[in-house]
């Protein structure tokens, strides 16, 4: 604990990762008692005693949840979301919160209450979003291990701008909340970033499980793959990769190259590296998109303008998501729904018939300028929406799949890292684990890579 927080007072007021800190010396009264537990014998399990920092949108009592809104910075937490509650009882100490973006809208961790965070590799650059503070947290050693959550990329887009590992989990697999909707609150899930595969696997085996409240979570428990996966465990695996769909993601130059420069390391162990189409129609699945989204966001939204002023203090984005959402039938959302039946459909029979994984890049630019609020154009094309950037990672949040973010490599002039998406079969979280740790073999120089710290040396 003590190493931790000298880490965290030396880095943090640089990165900005970690929010809400509680009191050092409640910190450290805790640790000691767990140092007696260990004494006596007991352990409460694989966290006993290890800082965690939980990010700001779940709820962790004794710490605000301000979900980075300026309307919800004293919103103290009372009680522990599912996940939060797990870790506690695998014996991890909550030191405080990891920075998000106002309401997790967007992959760029800002927001009024606590300001931006810097990317762990450049900080002139974004850290991503909407878990940005724990990949930076992670990145520079300030977490061993850290959770966050994901609706349009949010633990695998600054998993992949930060060098680390960031899973979203199957749809189910962690029971999200309870909140005051169990039924349709489908998109968003919790999960694990680590720097390692390994860490990674064992975090997600903590958080997950049925829980009753939660009538959609998953029966069948996840346990982490104990056994060493090697590289040539990916003999004959079957990798579809989608690229940029053909042309349909608008995609900066050099990141199509260093995802198949990962792939190429994949299959250099034996897997079977293919070129594949998508095979659905990429606009009706936006359109379907962008209608779940709404769904999901306004009521969010909703919650807040009962507050005096609330539209001057909600975030443009937000406020765009909420207007849309007035106008919306429930025949256009049924309709969006069994288009996303449809594309679940689909999908499955891709993994019945033609592939074991899909591959795609995580992030459709590299890390911006961290004065930007989001890349108004990729190229020469025009982003129509705060969000189009990020159109890559719909694809596994609309069919509840398993995907996780491996470290690719970096922009050939910048120290920007890059991140490789991988799509996993429905409820394959273990396999798409053990696929991550075989690509973790093969690339051992690119993982053991970390962020210089000659920013402190300048401080």
């Amino acid at each position: 604990m003590a190493a931790y927080l000298n880490r965290i007072n030396k880095i943090n007021p640089i990165y900005n990762a970690i929010v809400n800190m509680a009191d050092e010396d409640l910190l450290l009264d805790q640790a000691d008692t767990c140092d007696v537990e260990l004494q006596n014998g007991q352990s409460r399990g694989w966290l006993h005693g290890i800082p965690q920092a939980i990010k700001d949108a779940a709820s962790s009592s004794g710490f605000p949840t301000t979900l980075g809104s300026p309307l919800l910075q004293d919103a103290m937490a009372k009680t522990d979301t599912v996940m939060v509650s797990r870790m506690k009882a695998a014996g991890c100490i909550v030191i405080g919160k990891t920075n998000m973006p106002e309401l997790g809208l967007g992959s760029n961790t800002f927001n009024e209450v606590f300001g931006a965070t810097r990317n762990a590799w450049d900080t002139d650059v974004s850290a991503g979003g909407s878990s940005g503070g724990t990949a930076v947290a992670l990145s520079q050693r300030m977490l061993p291990v850290a959770d966050g959550s994901d609706f349009m990329g949010s633990l695998r887009n600054p998993a992949a701008w930060n060098h680390v590992f960031g899973m979203r989990p199957s749809q189910g697999r962690i029971p999200l909340g309870p909140g005051n909707d169990v039924f349709l609150s489908q998109l968003v899930t919790e999960g694990p970033m680590a720097r390692n595969v390994k860490d990674l696997s064992k975090l997600l085996e903590i958080q997950s499980g049925f829980d009753p409240r939660l009538p959609l979570s998953l029966s069948s428990h996840f346990h982490a793959h104990e056994s060493q996966t090697k590289a040539e465990d990916l003999k004959d695996l079957r990798i579809g990769w989608l690229g940029d769909l053909s042309g349909h993601l608008a995609t900066e130059g050099g990141i199509l190259e260093i995802c198949e420069q990962a792939l190429h390391r994949m299959a250099s162990a034996g897997a079977i590296v293919t070129p594949m189409a998508l095979g659905f129609d990429t606009n009706k699945l936006w359109e379907c998109w962008l209608s779940w989204r709404r769904a999901l966001v306004g009521p969010r939204v909703t919650a807040l303008m009962g507050f005096a002023n609330a539209r001057e203090h909600i975030k443009p984005e937000a406020l765009w998501e909420f207007d849309h959402a007035q106008g919306m039938s429930y025949t256009q959302f049924s309709q969006a729904s069994q288009t996303r039946t449809s594309f679940y459909h689909h999908m499955l029979q891709l993994f019945q018939t033609q592939v074991d994984v899909i591959a795609m890049p995580v992030v459709q630019t590299w890390p911006f300028a961290i004065e930007k609020r989001w890349p108004t154009h990729i190229g020469n094309r025009k982003m129509d929406t705060y969000h189009r950037w990020m159109e890559s990672t719909i694809y596994a949040t609309l069919a509840g799949l398993p995907a996780i973010s491996v470290p690719a490599g970096f922009h050939p002039k910048h120290t920007w890292p890059m991140g490789l998406q991988l799509i996993g079969p429905p409820q394959g979280d273990s396999f798409l684990l053990k696929v991550a740790a075989a690509y973790e073999d093969t690339s051992l120089e690119l993982m053991n890579k970390a962020p210089t710290n000659d920013i402190l040396k300048s401080k």
